[in-house]
């Protein structure tokens, strides 16, 4: 990190010197790459401060993505889908690699639950901004009234684990369970039991997956997102402890909305943690977040550790 600030060092000095040479010899041909220098040391310098609100050995990481529809039915279920395409769209637009490794179909649309696994450089470090309750202000497309409805979304952020090295599993922690998969039935239904559910025993977390079509990759994927949802787990007792320890309040992060999607009666997006708000609803919603990412980082870059 102090080499990367000591060659940004270097090169505004660079530029002070060829400005300092314009205006000794009033030599014009030298402004353009004065101007291209100036920009290329002002992106790199946003890019370092943003660097800085990484302080977790995990933040490098790749994330692992959960998305949680609240209560509300068909209403929380189609948002959750509709903040599943946001993330997918998101990883696209940043070149980052985006796999959904289990989703759970709403009953009438959208999604109840999706578990996506994203992967590219310090994807978890941004993703954490995302960390939290996602509120939706709409007129329902499901309401024969159009009626004004208000839906709930729980996105969890995780940092993919180093199954051995993160987390230690033993053989008799386990417990795993196979069944059929859920399916629209009909010629599709699954006639073998590839579903799998995977208990850890010690803290009683569950995971299931089906999405695969082998009984052995859906247990690959449960044994990875249970990797993932253990080192969190790790994380937030640790994280606990340091609280307790300087005897700082913990904020209820899971109890309270981090940001609002405005649709009706007016258009909005707001991030209630930093106050950063754009009336471009269509563009976020299409993956367009880092408005939001950026003001999060910087929020925290000024934190005390």
């Amino acid at each position: 990190m102090v080499d990367r600030w000591r060659g940004l060092e270097k090169k505004v000095a660079d530029i002070a010197e060829l400005i300092a040479l314009v205006a000794a010899e009033k030599d014009v041909t030298l402004e353009e790459e004065i101007r291209v220098e100036t920009e290329r040391v002002a992106a790199r310098l946003d890019e370092l401060e943003l660097e800085m609100a990484f302080r977790s050995e995990y933040d490098g990481r790749n994330a692992i993505l959960a998305i949680h529809a609240g209560a509300g039915g068909t209403e929380s279920q189609d948002w959750a889908e509709m903040l599943m395409r946001m993330y997918l769209r998101w990883a696209e637009r940043r070149g980052f690699n985006a796999e959904v490794l289990d989703t759970s179909l709403g009953d009438e649309a959208g999604i109840k639950s999706a578990i996506i696994a994203i992967n590219g450089d310090y994807a978890c470090g941004y993703l954490r901004s995302e960390h939290g309750v996602h509120r939706l202000v709409r007129l329902s497309p499901f309401d024969a009234d159009h009626a004004r409805h208000t839906s709930f979304v729980l996105v969890e952020v995780m940092p993919e684990a180093e199954m051995d090295t993160d987390i230690k599993i033993g053989p008799d922690d386990l417990r795993v369970d196979v069944y059929r998969s859920s399916g629209p039935g009909g010629q599709h239904m699954q006639k073998t039991s590839s579903a799998v559910r995977v208990t850890h025993l010690p803290t009683g977390l569950v995971v299931t997956c089906q999405s695969e079509r082998s009984q052995y990759q859906n247990k690959e994927t449960a044994l990875k997102i249970l990797g993932a949802r253990l080192l969190e787990l790790e994380l937030e007792k640790k994280s606990e402890e340091m609280v307790r320890l300087k005897g700082k309040r913990i904020d209820a992060g899971w109890g309270s909305q981090i940001r609002s999607y405005v649709l009706h009666p007016y258009r909005m997006v707001k991030d209630h943690r930093t106050g950063y708000e754009t009336n471009s609803t269509e563009a976020v919603l299409d993956g367009e977040l880092d408005g939001f990412i950026t003001a999060y980082l910087r929020s925290l870059a000024g934190k005390e550790d």
